[in-house]
């Protein structure tokens, strides 16, 4: 059966097609003969009580040179979608929070929008990963200097980064001794204005930080350990980063257990968790990628098991 999927993202034009999570979602929609439209921001609007969006129909190609075609672009309202994918790219600013709430009464008037606009707006993912307490390393937000100093007086090794950071930018090691742990802690906090996360630095970071995908509340059974290059204390692939896949552990499956009923419940339906060693760090919740990593090792198909979930779970469950 043909359906019509919409997907909120970035432009389609500057993307990087051999990494791009999203663009293997639309290549899997369009291979089970679906049709798919692209929109931004920008294209979202609301008259009259109703969301109308202004949208291009593309043609995807899985070619690095040339991977779409504008079919045509028409404007409508987004009732006309079978589901509608939110893959728009951080940071959350108040657009990206304005964009949530227009595509939950998009929600609320039938059509599905994966993963759920309100649990999306709701679950910061770096304070989402410490209602699990037990699969988190010894951690701390505040805004207050002097609760973020006696933290490391207590833990000695530490990495201090903002609420809304990505891609690793922001984040700062504090060694004991640290002669500049004032510097650090008056950046990030902009002298006591904003919250902060401290959390203890977990030294198997060295052997890579695992994102692991789950679709449903469910793990893909391989993750990708994004390693950091010599003398980084960032794992993240935009740091410099060199993704390593790997098979999940005992405790990564633990870390899923927990976490995955929690997503199912909140309609967090793609998400990537980030593990090092033994420890949850993130959940990321808005845009999560690695699909096209993973997928090269292990020979999976990860965004037609995501699309095969929404066709069978989501727009026409039994």
């Amino acid at each position: 059966m043909s359906f019509s999927i919409g997907v909120l993202m970035d432009p389609i034009e500057s993307i990087n097609p051999k990494k791009d999570s999203t663009l293997a979602m639309m290549l899997a929609a369009q291979k089970q003969g679906w049709t798919v439209s692209v929109f931004s921001q920008a294209d979202l609007y609301i008259e009259n009580g109703e969301v109308l969006i202004r949208r291009r129909e593309v043609e995807l190609f899985d070619n690095l040179d040339h991977w779409f075609q504008e079919i045509k672009t028409t404007s409508g309202p987004a009732s006309e979608f079978d589901a509608i994918l939110m893959r728009k790219d951080p940071p959350f600013d108040m657009e990206y929070i304005y964009s949530t709430y227009l595509l939950e009464i998009i929600e609320d008037s039938g059509t599905p929008v994966l993963n759920r606009p309100g649990s999306i707006r709701d679950c910061n993912e770096k304070l989402f990963a410490l209602r699990f307490p037990q699969c988190t390393p010894p951690h701390l937000v505040s805004r207050d200097p002097q609760n973020l100093r006696a933290f490391h007086e207590i833990h000695g090794d530490v990495i201090y980064k903002p609420l809304d950071g990505m891609g690793g930018t922001s984040i700062f090691r504090a060694k004991e001794g640290e002669q500049n742990l004032s510097v650090i802690i008056e950046t990030l906090t902009q002298y006591g204005q904003v919250q902060t996360m401290a959390q203890r630095y977990i030294p198997e970071i060295l052997d890579g930080d695992t994102r692991i995908l789950l679709i449903n509340g469910e793990p893909v059974p391989y993750g990708l350990a994004r390693v950091p290059s010599k003398g980084e204390t960032r794992g993240n692939l935009a740091a410099g980063g060199t993704a390593v896949g790997r098979a999940l552990t005992e405790r990564d499956l633990f870390i899923c257990k927990e976490v995955g009923p929690v997503l199912k419940e909140k309609g967090l339906y793609f998400v990537g968790i980030d593990v090092i060693g033994d420890y949850l760090t993130e959940i990321n919740v808005t845009c999560p990628t690695c699909v096209r990593e993973l997928d090269a090792a292990f020979g999976l198909d990860i965004a037609g098991d995501y699309m095969r979930f929404i066709e069978s779970e989501i727009i026409n469950p039994a």
